[in-house]
């Protein structure tokens, strides 16, 4: 019996399936390493800026940058530009995963970030009145929601945040939205000065994390928290005073008032020109970080800001010609 189930095994099947892959890749190498005759249109493919300022810090390699893992990545839903971004935190696995993570298991898209819906509605707004020509700068950029709703619109967007986990689900994005010629990322926290500082890492939250202490563990005290020294420029620093800036977005648990006076004077342009603004204004992180919500009115007040509103935990401040 061994004899005969021998003789009867099927290898000829076996031979043909391994010559037909070794074909495959021989043919998958050589297309590859081919240069294209026939280049696939802007937006299919991630693309590389080439005509990028000279900035005082270099821009966050994506190229170099370790890949993130695991990706938990999917669209978020409805948006009118309609965007994927990659989770930091994915809640504790696998007993409580974050419940975005739930929703992708079950075939639903990410739930809508506010922001993103905010972000894409101004924007809006402004291509409606011809205004689509100029940088949204988004500071405290977490994992992409706002930068990337600003981008699948068109809009060149300069990025700031400092943490490495957030920026590696940045970069992940960047390649998801095939945004890489749009989005440009600085591993910095903006600020007023230019230099170093401790910067508090928030294990499990990194989107709570921030320069105080007391801030990044205000909503989270149980969670551990990771001292870290990062780099902090001026957005006055970066932003060339020819550079048109349409929006200005700020949520950095607290240190709102720092990132504005680093910007004074970019918001010091008369009002057709200064950039419209949307920053997160929590009155106990403003405190943990030694500053008020009145201090900052007070500040844009006295830059020509003359008119500001509060929609849920955010203001949106813009000049009045």
């Amino acid at each position: 019996m061994a004899n005969a189930w021998k003789k009867e095994k099927p290898m000829r099947p076996l031979l043909v399936l391994f010559s037909a892959t070794l074909v495959l890749i021989f043919v998958f190498f050589f297309l590859a390493s081919r240069p294209s005759s026939n280049p696939s249109p802007p937006g299919l493919h991630p693309t590389i800026r080439t005509n990028l300022p000279i900035y005082p810090i270099p821009p966050f390699n994506c190229e170099e940058c370790p890949q993130s893992h695991p990706v938990i990545a999917n669209v978020v839903e409805g948006l009118s530009y309609p965007f994927i971004y990659s989770l930091a935190d994915l809640g504790r696995l696998p007993e409580k995963p974050h419940k975005d993570i739930v929703r992708f298991l079950k075939g639903k898209p990410f739930r809508r970030p506010d922001i993103s819906a905010t972000i894409q509605g101004v924007l809006e707004k402004f291509k409606g009145e011809g205004r689509d020509n100029g940088l949204v700068v988004d500071v405290g950029a977490n994992v992409g929601m706002a930068s990337f709703a600003a981008a699948v619109m068109g809009f060149q967007v300069l990025a700031f945040e400092p943490v490495f986990e957030n920026l590696q689900r940045i970069c992940d994005g960047i390649y998801l939205n095939r945004v890489g010629d749009l989005v440009t990322v600085f591993e910095a926290a903006a600020s007023d000065r230019l230099g170093n500082i401790t910067f508090h890492k928030l294990v499990g939250r990194m989107d709570n994390s921030a320069i105080s202490a007391a801030g990044a563990k205000l909503a989270f005290k149980n969670k551990e928290e990771v001292a870290v020294q990062v780099r902090t420029i001026p957005l006055d620093d970066v932003i060339p005073d020819s550079e048109p800036v349409l929006l200005l977005k700020i949520d950095v648990q607290g240190w709102e008032y720092h990132v504005l006076k680093g910007a004074s004077r970019l918001l010091s342009r008369k009002a057709s020109e200064a950039p419209y603004i949307i920053y997160e204004e929590d009155e106990r992180l403003l405190q943990a970080s030694n500053s008020s919500a009145k201090e900052i009115r007070k500040f844009l007040h006295g830059v020509g800001y003359n008119h500001c509103m509060q929609l849920g935990t955010d203001a949106h401040c813009t000049k009045l010609g």
